[in-house]
This record gives structure tokens, C-alpha cells and sequence, in this order.
């Protein structure tokens, strides 16, 4: 491993102070300040840790089919423990009895209904168009992944094609779908308690498949760690359990959607290219779509941090390489990426909205979207390994 260079270092540390120091501009004494200036040192927490530990939805996937290398669906699962742990605490703070009726507020606990299902095998055929989930493509922006610019694109036109589909599907399905909240059901230690067996099932069936890859490096340190070396699963996974927590008792559950859908909503609105009014989607748990009416919201905030700090990571471990990808690349991109916007719009979502929030929150919606997203990318991975034999 080649040493630090310490001008792409000052850098990284010159990109933290600028971010720290906006964020102390920004935070003032309304709560809205607050929030976005939390936001944007919380979304650039998010960032530096995806880059370091290399976390994507679809490449943790692609590694356990191609090379059985699980470690990335283990920090996955880790994640996902801490996080339910984490947010049944908070959980026991805002609503003491589950099992009044009503949900503890802006958890993404959203709706069942074939709708989801649809919506989540979409999104995870997208993925294995593009090659990475949406919060990838955002953090490899920060990497100079050109080949990511045209697949975000599409995810606007995704989003609002959503927008232009929602009326239809919300009357036919939605609306009668049941929401499902397993402490409702089960008290908060049942919850946790069968959650946590799932996961560690999950665990073990990981563990006993693992293989490890061939060219693994040695750990070399603290130092090393934290700026250059790819992080382990267990370090990935709590930081990324503690941030959700820590994200959701302070402003909202995390999710990296909601200012993509607000831009496509406030076009599509402005253009007349959308339904003016969109049943129910406002009254519904998950990434919020309004139209804006302010120019930086805290999920702007928290995308801007993303990738600046996504950037300050990949300057010192030598991962920030621009490449201009091909003609056909850039196609498959935006397709993948339209297929990963109207998915994410649909479900109200994404891998991290209502995959990761989702189920540390105890969401059945959680899971549904986590198992139809599994099919769509496995299914797609699999055609195209055979295509390209």
C-alpha cells in the first residue's frame, strides 16, 4: 500500500473544515436551520463511510454471487441489528404502548401491496442495469464517476414518471393496502426479538458460504484504516446502524431520495406534466417528494455532504479516477437509472429509505421491498452473465 500523500490529504481535511463551517453558518435558532445544518455533517458522515467501506447494494450482491465474498451483505445484516436495537429504544421513547393504533412519527413504515412488490423488482432490475443502487451513484460522484451522472438523470425521469403513474396505482392497490408494524402485534421485545433471529439466520447461512477473496489485504492500522484501506464488515456495519439511529432521533429516518423526487416533482408540476394533485402520496411514511418551496431542504443538505465527503474520502485512498464512460454504458445507465427512479418513487423509497429504514423500524413494507429488490437484481445479474458468455 503505497504512503499517505499528504496534499490529497490536506485536501480531504480542507474539504471537512468547509463543510463543518457552512454547517455552523447554516445552523441557527429555527428548527429548519438546525435540521439542514445537521443534515449536511450527518450526510457527510454517510458519504465518507459508504466510500471507505465500498458499500452498494448491488456490488455487496454481485461479490456473494461471483466470488461468495459475503463480507458486504454481513455489514449489511450488522446495520440492520444495530439499527433495529437503536430504533426500538427510540420507538419506546415517542410511543410506550405499540399497540394503540397509531405509528411512531416519520418512520418509514409504509403500505402492502403487489404495488411494492412491482415497484422493488424494478428498482433492483435498475441496479443491475447501472450497476449500483442510487446512494452509490451519489457517493461515486464523489469518486469522478462520469458513467453516474446520466444514470441520476434517468432517475429524474424515473421519479416522474412515478409522479405520472402514482393516481393509478394508489386507486388500484395502495390505498387499501395494510400497514404493518410487527410491535403493534408483538410489543417492542417480540419485535426486536424476531428481528434479530431473522438477521442472525440470515448471519449464519452468510458465514457458512463465505469465502475469502483472494487478494485481501492485511489490516495495517488505524491510520491506514481510516483513510486508505477498504473498512471491514463489522466497523461498515455499526457505523452505518449508529448513524441511522443517531440521523432518525435527530431529524428523520435516513434516505437519499427525497430531494431527487421533490426536483422531478417541482418540474413535472411547473411543466403541467403531472397529476396537480397525487392521492394520498403526501399522507404516506417514506422519502418525502413535495414540491419545493425553499432552495436547500435537509435531504438536499444531506446529499450535498454525501458526496463531498464521498470526494474527500477517494482523494487520499487513491479512488478518485474519472473515466468517461461509453456510448452503450451511458444508455444502460440512464435506462437502469429511469427503472431506479420510478421504483424508489413508487415504493416511497429506495435500498436506503425502505430497505435500511424500513426495517430497522420494524416495517413489514421493509422486508418486501428488501426480497422482490433480491429477485430483480439476482434474476437480472443472471441474464446478463449468460448474454455476455
Amino acid at each position: 500500500m503505497k504512503p499517505l500523500n499528504i496534499q490529497r490529504l490536506s485536501i480531504s481535511g480542507a474539504i471537512l473544515a468547509s463543510l463543518l463551517f457552512t454547517a455552523w453558518l447554516i445552523n441557527g435558532d429555527s428548527r429548519d436551520s438546525q435540521a439542514i445544518a445537521f443534515s449536511l455533517v450527518a450526510g457527510g458522515l454517510f458519504g465518507y463511510i459508504l466510500q471507505r467501506a465500498r458499500f452498494c447494494f448491488f456490488c455487496i450482491t454481485r461479490d456473494f454471487l461471483e466470488q461468495r465474498d459475503s463480507s458486504g451483505l454481513l455489514a449489511l445484516v450488522i446495520a440492520l441489528l444495530v439499527g433495529t436495537l437503536g430504533y426500538h429504544a427510540v420507538f419506546g421513547l415517542f410511543l410506550p404502548d405499540p399497540s394503540v393504533g397509531r405509528l411512531p412519527p416519520d418512520a418509514h413504515i409504509g403500505p402492502i401491496s403487489w404495488v411494492l412488490a412491482l415497484a422493488a423488482l424494478v428498482f433492483g432490475i435498475g441496479m443491475a442495469l447501472s450497476r449500483s443502487c442510487i446512494s452509490a451513484h451519489l457517493y461515486r460522484l464523489g469518486e469522478g464517476s462520469i458513467g453516474s451522472i446520466p444514470a441520476l438523470l434517468g432517475a429524474l425521469l424515473g421519479f416522474g414518471i412515478g409522479f405520472a403513474t402514482w393516481n393509478t396505482l394508489y386507486l388500484a392497490a395502495i390505498q387499501q393496502g395494510p400497514v404493518v408494524w410487527l410491535p403493534s402485534y408483538l410489543g417492542y421485545a417480540g419485535s426486536a426479538l424476531l428481528q434479530i433471529a431473522v438477521l442472525g439466520a440470515i448471519a449464519l447461512v452468510l458465514l457458512r458460504k463465505h469465502q475469502m477473496p483472494s487478494a485481501t489485504k492485511p489490516t495495517l492500522g488505524p491510520i491506514a484504516t481510516l483513510f486508505q484501506q477498504r473498512w471491514s464488515a463489522p466497523i461498515a456495519g455499526l457505523a452505518i446502524g449508529f448513524l441511522a439511529v443517531i440521523v432518525y432521533l435527530r431529524v428523520a429516518p435516513l434516505g437519499v431520495t427525497a430531494e431527487l423526487g421533490s426536483l422531478s416533482r417541482t418540474a413535472g408540476d411547473q411543466l403541467g406534466l403531472i397529476p396537480s394533485r397525487l392521492q394520498g402520496l403526501d399522507t404516506l411514511a417514506g422519502c418525502a417528494t413535495a414540491v419545493k418551496e425553499t432552495l436547500l431542504s435537509p435531504n438536499g443538505a444531506f446529499v450535498i455532504g454525501m458526496v463531498s465527503m464521498a470526494f474527500a474520502a477517494a482523494l487520499p485512498a487513491g479512488d478518485f479516477k474519472p473515466r468517461l464512460p461509453s456510448l452503450s454504458e451511458s444508455a444502460r445507465n440512464f435506462l437502469g437509472g429511469t427503472m431506479l427512479g420510478w421504483g424508489a418513487m413508487t415504493a416511497i423509497g429506495c435500498t436506503v429509505g425502505t430497505l435500511l429504514s424500513g426495517i430497522m423500524a420494524a416495517a413489514l413494507s421493509g422486508w418486501i421491498f428488501a426480497v422482490f429488490c433480491l429477485i430483480g437484481v439476482i434474476g437480472t445479474w443472471k441474464l446478463l452473465q449468460r448474454t455476455h458468455s
